[in-house]
């Protein structure tokens, strides 16, 4: 066994206080040397060697150049920002974002399709123990109900014993934000695709890979990489192969890394990158905690800035959107666009000796108008990446609520497709 590096000791003096007296401390520091060998043997860095090595590997090629020097800005500070208002600018900003969904937005009617085949599927669940809720299987069978009902994917012929689908279409499967991976596996099931891909910066247990790799036939690779520097163009296994680019949790600004990852902005330099030709066919995006999306990440800053929409009004439409969240959803909220346009600021029109600060304010909101304009909040910004896609030749392009809110409030699907 190596015998263990010298280390160097401090002594640190803390004065003693007028009521305890606290002992020196001694803080062990590592030499460089020490340092240097243990990197050579710390798994983590030889991990992080390892990817950096590969061909796929850019570091941030899927963020903002022209905002690299953005700071990334905390949920802390976006509420800050807003507490700090005065009521008559709190107003302003409630009447801002009223605006802007009225000019950009359209209603939603809740898209809620299971197709046959993921049925039975879904019902040879406990039989083959996933590792998640029922709940969590329909929002995945509706992802792909509404895939097949947009023309994405081709309906099957024949039946589908939930194990293995049929000679798989020629399109690779590429799931962003995979975690465990199960929005692929129902897919492959059930629609018979041979070639998948899982993008996952974590690591995670009882994840469908093993099935998955049990499947005669089917290419599959999991590659554990953070989204912002994937260059998907460079993977070999996808070479001049068509995709469909899917999700079910990306979080936040992950959904615009994902958006930018496959319809890169070819007018960003590449350093360079080798590519293999692969491309987009559509994509199915579940967006989520809208609240953590950021300026610095957002893929349609251009679109908000000509409608007057400054980083500090889009910061705070995100921290709203968390609102959406926190209302009762034990029932469908069908008719939330419709109470969203008399949403009442009263609170924010007193004047005067009675006018009140804005924490009162929103303390004193009804849970329903707190709601209604969080999901006024997510539309806004989903619609944004809608129009993106639709400028960057996705065409037919939507967006849709893929479950009842009482499923889940995180209910919007960003489907796409390539023009026929």
């Amino acid at each position: 066994m190596l015998p263990f590096p010298t280390l160097r000791t401090v002594e640190i003096m803390i004065p003693p206080s007028s009521i305890f007296a606290f002992p020196a401390l001694s803080i062990p520091l590592m030499t460089k040397e020490s340092l240097k060998s243990h990197l050579k043997r710390c798994p983590f860095a030889k991990q992080a060697r390892d990817l950096e090595s590969q061909p796929y590997f850019s570091e941030d090629i899927n963020t903002s150049s022209a905002d690299s020097e953005d700071e990334i800005v905390s949920s802390d500070a976006k509420r800050k920002a807003i507490h700090e208002l005065t009521p008559l600018d709190f107003h302003h900003l409630i009447t801002k974002i009223k605006s802007l969904h009225s000019t950009i937005c359209s209603e939603m009617q809740v898209s809620l399709l299971i197709p046959e085949r993921c049925s039975k599927w879904m019902n040879g669940m406990q039989e083959r123990q996933v590792p998640f809720q029922e709940k969590h299987a329909v929002q995945q069978a509706s992802i792909i109900g509404n895939m097949e009902e947009f023309g994405m994917i081709s309906k099957p012929l024949g039946d589908c014993s939930g194990l293995h689908g049929e000679k798989g279409e020629g399109a690779a499967i590429v799931e962003f934000g995979a975690g465990r991976g199960y929005l692929a596996h129902m897919l492959a099931d059930c629609y018979g695709f041979n070639k998948v891909f899982l993008i996952e910066r974590r690591s995670y247990k009882l994840k469908a890979d093993r099935s998955l790799r049990q499947k005669e036939s089917l290419v599959f690779e999991r590659l554990r990489i953070d989204i912002k520097d994937l260059n998907l163009r460079a993977i070999d296994s996808l070479k001049e192969l068509p995709y469909l680019a899917i999700g079910k949790h990306l979080c936040g600004p992950a959904t615009d890394l994902t958006i930018r990852c496959c319809l890169p902005d070819q007018s960003i330099p590449n350093k360079g990158l080798t590519f293999t030709g692969s491309y987009i066919q559509g994509l199915a995006l579940a967006t989520c905690c809208h609240h953590l999306c950021q300026w610095k990440h957002y893929i349609n800053k251009d679109l908000f800035s000509k409608l007057g929409i400054t980083k500090a009004v889009f910061h705070a439409i995100t921290w709203f959107s968390s609102w959406a969240v926190d209302a009762d959803h034990s029932s469908e909220l069908t008719d939330m666009n419709d109470q969203g346009i008399h949403l009442t600021t009263r609170e924010t029109e007193e004047t005067g000796k009675e006018i009140r600060g804005v924490d009162e304010i929103i303390r004193k909101m009804p849970q329903l108008e707190r709601a209604v304009l969080g999901f006024m909040c997510k539309e806004i910004i989903d619609m944004g990446r809608l129009f993106w896609l639709r400028e960057r030749g996705l065409l037919d392009a939507q967006l849709r609520k893929y479950v009842p809110s009482n499923i889940s409030p995180e209910n919007h699907l960003l489907v796409a497709k390539q023009p026929a």
